[in-house]
């Protein structure tokens, strides 16, 4: 974009200040930059618990305003013109970035059913297009989808449902074309290639009955929470579909799901905290769901089927729960036989039940491993990592009658590796390891599990990774990441982009941190509700560890989390700006208490039990204090790259909006503060592989010039 474009679009930003802003003009040098936005002030007062929250940006939240959308353009027009001297850097990095990708490339192949199901890349296309070969890998190929024919047309396409019939006739899908997590069912017969005339707007998750003609899904409410589950048959007018289940509670949502077995119907309803789950024949579809156990406060339990049993993993009197085992006659907890006990170490995160064995998922020391055991207590095998740091999970496992357990492993140094075991003989075969072209060493780096001591004695484990080059002086770069929410751990995984950070020198680092799952329940529970700054003191803590062990400096370290790792980001930076050099937050979740005030919006409700209940006047004192939005304070703060999507439903675009304009009218320092909207994407950013490079091209170069490394080949 000129420069002359960029001032007509800060222009338009006239209207909404009553100030008119500098331009710059193709005569002007770069360093020249146009004022940045201001957005107007339109003073907004709610009163809770006898306090008041004051909000002069609340006005933003109007996206068919037209201030509203030409203050985002304004905005980007800014962002482009603050990074302009880094467009060469940006392609550099671009052409990097690209270059260590296999663009034309083939995943490894699955069978289920009697075909053989696997994805594919062609270069210069934005997405995958969707495979089988029917009976050997040596058969025609059949297209079931082409995403790239599906996003013609559109900025944006995602892909949530994919589930194929038993017979492997019928494939129902779901796409969204927004980015707001709107997703429209339809049902296309693999035998014409031709898509049946029903779609259903709004829905989650789908499962197919045994007859090859039913379906249920679950469908979205007001506040896009699933919330109703239908059985549809296809063929069949949508306006005819049976409800078969409505969830009352708004703090729960809905999942329906098949066992592996392929003979029973899952149907769960959970809140962060609880879980009920009903089943079904799955050669019944029109039957009555039964109950499995009946919904208990604090109570989380999820079944999968074996034979006449469910096995049924629970955190009854189990904080980091245990597995147990009942008939499918009668499976109220009376019932219930312990399979594995629970240990205060280890927190089972999953299972699967195949024919002969079944595997549980687990995680030890912030580490996972797979356990693989025969039903009724027979031989235990492991799967353990060499790494330090690393991050495993289940690929696809369809079959039910297998001899193998699939698996996907890597590392912050070994590129994503598929591997299958072998029951019989305890090995562990690579079926591929995924192409990282440019020369890639993996010998040139060094991987670490390093533990840094929170303020109340808790230790903190964080996982590194750095050229084994690296002068430990202090004098190193370093971006540390974070997250620490939900319970959901952060694992050590594998970028082939992260390469060109490694090769200038950065070290890269995430920290740990209560609120997450790395170290079972607990390390969930102390990090959330009354507890949640626990969150920030330990990413603080852990920064500090970096700087006093000399891995980096202050003036050298670079921070950044997405999300709730966003609200992390402002939490921290307002509490220590000092302390860091720059930060990065993508879609960040910082405007906490008005979007916890609205129960309207997405997520809110369901969320009370993270996050707290602001109605509550103990619960408003404390995320008061912490909410970023609400406590931007008149100082000087750390160079800063905020981002954000318009149709973001998870984290709605004005909070980041909110909280950069109230940054803008606020801190006294001349740092760079830039705000870049993705104006047709949401939560997760652009869709297309091409479209997200050049996203992470943009974050790298901000991140190297505030370590000035932006001049480094």
């Amino acid at each position: 974009m000129s420069p002359h474009r960029i001032g007509s679009a800060l222009l338009g930003l006239f209207l909404l200040t009553g100030t008119v802003m500098a331009q710059t003009s193709t005569n002007e040098s770069i360093s020249a930059l146009p004022d940045p936005p201001q957005a107007k002030k339109v003073p907004k007062v709610t009163a809770v618990h006898g306090d008041s929250l004051f909000d002069d940006y609340f006005w933003l939240r109007e996206k068919t305003n037209p201030e509203v959308i030409s203050y985002l353009e304004a905005e980007n027009a800014y962002a482009a013109a603050v990074m302009k001297p880094t467009e060469a850097l940006q392609k550099k990095l671009y052409d990097e970035m690209l270059g260590r990708i296999q663009q034309t490339d083939l995943s490894v192949p699955y069978k289920f059913g009697d075909y053989f199901y696997y994805s594919r890349t062609e270069e210069g296309k934005q997405y995958s297009i969707q495979c089988r070969k029917k009976g050997s890998l040596d058969s025609p190929e059949e297209v079931v989808l082409d995403l790239n024919e599906l996003a013609r047309g559109h900025k944006f396409l995602g892909l949530n449902a994919y589930e194929v019939s038993d017979d492997g006739n019928r494939l129902a899908f779901s796409i969204d074309t927004t980015g707001f997590r709107q997703y429209l069912l339809q049902v296309k017969d693999l035998t014409t290639g031709k898509t049946w005339p029903e779609s259903i707007p709004k829905t989650g998750s789908v499962a197919w009955a045994a007859d090859n003609a039913t379906i249920f899904y679950t469908v979205e409410d007001a506040a896009k929470r699933q919330y109703r589950v239908y059985r549809h048959t296809v063929g069949s007018a949508a306006a005819n579909d049976v409800l078969v289940y409505e969830e009352k509670d708004e703090k729960f949502d809905v999942d329906v799901s098949r066992s592996r077995s392929k003979a029973v119907l899952f149907l769960t309803s959970g809140s962060h905290t609880t879980s009920e789950e009903r089943w079904l024949p799955a050669d019944h579809p029109a039957g009555a769901w039964k109950l499995i156990a009946a919904r208990e406060a604090g109570h989380e339990y999820y079944a999968d089927q074996h034979g006449d049993r469910f096995y049924i993993r629970t955190n009854k009197g189990a904080k980091n729960f245990r597995l147990v085992s009942a008939p499918m006659s009668d499976p109220k907890p009376a019932n219930w036989k312990e399979e594995i006990p629970h240990r205060d170490d280890v927190m089972i995160e999953g299972l699967d039940c195949f024919a002969d064995h079944y595997v549980t998922r687990e995680r030890e020391k912030a580490l996972a491993h797979f356990e693989i055991r025969s039903y009724g207590g027979g031989a235990q095998k492991s799967i353990g990592f060499p790494e330090p740091v690393y991050t495993a999970f289940p690929s696809a496992n369809p079959e039910y009658q297998t001899q193998a357990y699939r698996y996907t492993y890597n590392s912050f140094i070994t590129p994503q590796s598929v591997f299958d075991y072998d029951l019989a003989t305890g090995q562990s075969k690579l079926l591929k390891r995924t192409a990282v072209l440019g020369g890639y060493d993996p010998s040139r780096y060094e991987s670490e599990r390093l533990w840094a001591n929170a303020r109340d004695g808790t230790k903190i484990p964080i996982s590194i990774v750095y050229r084994r080059d690296l002068k430990r002086d202090g004098t190193a770069p370093m971006l540390l990441y974070g997250y620490g929410s939900y319970g959901l751990p952060q694992s050590a995984g594998f970028s082939s982009n992260r390469v060109s950070l490694l090769d200038r020198g950065v070290v890269y680092a995430i920290a740990h941190i209560r609120g997450g799952g790395e170290m079972g329940r607990a390390w969930h529970d102390h990090g959330k509700m009354m507890e949640k700054k626990n969150t920030f003191t330990d990413f603080i803590d852990a920064a500090q560890f970096l700087i006093d062990d000399k891995w980096t400096s202050t003036n050298r370290l670079v921070i950044q989390g997405g999300s709730a790792g966003g609200l992390l980001m402002g939490a921290v930076t307002n509490m220590r700006p000092d302390l860091f050099k720059a930060v990065v937050a993508q879609v960040p979740f910082v405007d906490v208490m008005n979007t916890m005030l609205d129960a309207s919006l997405p997520l809110t409700v369901t969320e009370f039990e993270e996050w707290g209940n602001p109605r509550d006047k103990a619960a408003w004192d404390y995320m008061r204090s912490y909410s970023p939005y609400d406590n931007i304070g008149r100082k000087p703060y750390p160079a800063i790259l905020v981002k954000t999507s318009l149709n973001d439903s998870q984290v709605m675009y004005w909070e980041p909006a909110k909280f950069v304009a109230k940054l803008r009218a606020n801190k006294t320092d001349t740092n760079p503060l830039v705000f870049k909207i993705n104006m047709g994407a949401g939560h997760g950013g652009s869709s297309g592989r091409y479209d997200a490079l050049h996203d992470t091209a943009f974050d790298y170069a901000f991140i190297l010039s505030e370590l000035g490394l932006n001049n480094v080949p």
